[in-house]
């Protein structure tokens, strides 16, 4: 892909950039409490709806100046060109000679603007649709003739992460199946994951879904030759013991055939779906096994609706194009190098570990593209917990430390319903538990944004400097109606897209993930040596080689 020239006059992109400068003198030691004492309608002013989402991010320190100088940024960045070039079939991943079409992922059968892609990606949607309700209907069954009962995901960073995370969100929304039917995952190369959950499972009964875009995976095949292993120890080697008890998603039909996985039981993906970008495609098989065909449907589209939201909203209401601005103003121009995202509900425990891997995989990035190093920093370190253990841990820090910390603060209005009770007994409390979570969510981004002021004036006359609080951290509150598919798949889209509109301010890359690759490629350089198929060290360092020494029990630590 060529690289694009610059579509405004350098001047005025100079212009905008010294406009930023002046106002990040002005703001960088600017209160929170001085601003909402300026505007009382700031919530107003700095907040977006998108049904069933509300996106309030009028705790950060901006106006609206601020506002409208970050969306000319934007614009002298050409972003809107940007976003039609995404939602195209252009290579946008220049390094590696591609497309990123994940938003594809989630169109609309019946698409106008792309009825060959559509068809494409509902024909994979619709086979995988297809073993979903047969698994269900207990109509799958294993070598043996018994029905499956237990399904492991085999998978690493984005082909294990996603799933993961959408799964555990939305473990209220279970489908109910025939036979009961439960879901695990595996992903660690040292195999203490599949050690403890091999002794829980019965061969006759669990089917396997290895799950790799390139079939190569070294932590996932290592994982899968050990449960091949386990299962014809259990059940003999016959070809039929794998035919029976393995799925694969992979983009290598050939290599998927090779190990001996049946061409029905292949589902495949596209080189224009990044790992982390693919818990939409068949990766998410877990998650339709979880929430069924109708879940995975509504979770599609909630995803969808933001991407046309995404496209068609203007920048000053356009909640990812808000995202990302925000993010690189408290990056590049506040010096808040860190960014923490608190949900307030148990079930998103590994939203940001996923946020973590589509963020910084994403957007950590030092190369802009048109090779030259880049200007300002990217990527901030993400990181994160649920917010009532997060308050317990590294509030403390948030509250009173010296680090500058951006935070996302992420909450459903409504937790229960009927339907979710374990004893109906239990309503009252439940809701009134998450009305405890929910009111720990709102006095912690006040406190973190007012500080002191947030207090009562009683307390405050005699309060000694240890138990003050400076305050003026900002935070976004995203608050969804109910945590269901659709709005965890609004939720996902508007990072994803927040990830790009950041990489086109940056001038990065956001596709590629070539520190992934080569750490990755060194290992298996490193493998024969520890296998004691190669002797030579000489060409590695004094501490490789020292620790190696430790490794192979030639020295003792």
């Amino acid at each position: 892909m060529s690289v694009i020239q610059q579509p405004y006059p350098l001047e005025e992109k100079e212009a905008v950039l010294s406009r930023l400068n002046t106002l990040k003198q002005q703001f960088e030691h600017k209160h929170l409490q001085e601003l909402f004492q300026q505007n009382p309608q700031r919530f107003q002013h700095f907040s977006v709806n998108l049904e069933p989402v509300t996106f309030d991010f009028s705790k950060h320190r901006i106006d609206q100046e601020v506002l409208q100088a970050l969306v000319q940024l934007a614009q002298v960045q050409d972003l809107k060109q940007w976003i039609k070039r995404l939602f195209s079939q252009e290579q946008v991943n220049y390094t590696e000679q591609r497309a990123a079409m994940h938003w594809a992922l989630r169109l609309p059968e019946q698409n106008e603007q792309h009825p060959e892609l559509a068809a494409e990606v509902h024909t994979q949607l619709q086979r995988m649709f297809t073993l979903v309700e047969k698994i269900h209907a207990g109509q799958y069954r294993g070598a043996t003739g018994e029905v499956i009962q237990d399904v492991v995901n085999i998978g690493v960073g984005g082909s294990d992460l996603g799933p993961l995370m959408v799964s555990q969100a939305l473990s209220d929304f279970k489908q109910p199946t025939q036979r009961p039917l439960n879901v695990h995952f595996v992903s660690t190369m040292d195999g203490s994951q599949l050690s403890d959950l091999l002794h829980k499972l019965r061969p006759e009964t669990t089917l396997f879904i290895i799950s790799s875009k390139s079939f190569g995976t070294i932590d996932t095949l290592s994982n899968a030759q050990t449960v091949r292993l386990w299962l014809e120890k259990a059940l003999g080697q016959d070809l039929r013991t794998i035919q029976h008890h393995f799925i694969g998603v992979s983009t290598k039909p050939e290599k998927m055939t090779a190990w001996g996985i049946a061409p029905e039981n292949q589902f495949l993906l596209w080189d224009w779906v990044g790992g982390r970008y693919s818990l939409w495609s068949c990766i998410g098989l877990p998650i339709a096994l979880t929430i069924g065909v109708q879940g995975f449907q509504h979770f599609l589209a909630g995803a969808h609706a933001v991407d046309e939201h995404f496209q068609t909203a203007p920048f000053e209401q356009n909640i990812p194009v808000l995202m990302g601005l925000l993010g690189v103003w408290n990056n590049n121009f506040l010096d808040i190098q860190t960014h923490a995202v608190l949900p307030y509900d148990g079930r998103l425990k590994y939203f940001a570990s996923y946020l973590q891997q589509l963020e910084m995989e994403s957007n950590g990035k030092s190369i802009q593209r048109n090779s030259e190093k880049v200007e300002w920093d990217t990527c901030p370190i993400i990181w994160g917990e649920v917010g009532p253990n997060a308050q317990h841990a590294f509030y403390q820090l948030l509250h009173q430390g010296t680090q500058s910390v951006s935070s996302d603060f992420i909450a459903p209005v409504q937790r229960y319903n009927a339907n979710q009770f374990t004893y109906a007994d239990n309503a009252d409390a439940l809701i009134e538990q998450h009305h405890l979570a929910l009111s720990n969510c709102l006095a912690q981004s006040r406190l973190l944004a007012f500080g002191n002021q947030a207090l009562d004036a009683s307390e405050l006359a005699d309060l000694p400097t240890y138990k003050q609080y400076a305050g003026n951290q900002p935070s976004s509150t995203i608050l969804m109606q109910e945590l269901n598919p659709y709005s965890l798949g609004m939720l996902i889209a508007m990072y994803e897209h927040k990830v790009f509109v950041q990489s086109v301010l940056w001038n990065i890359n956001p596709f590629d993930q070539w520190g992934v690759e080569k750490g990755k490629e060194i290992a298996n350089q490193l493998l024969p040596i520890l296998n004691g198929e190669q002797a030579d060290v000489s060409a590695l360092d004094a501490s490789t080689q020292g620790l190696i020494a430790i490794l192979m029990g030639k020295q003792r630590g």
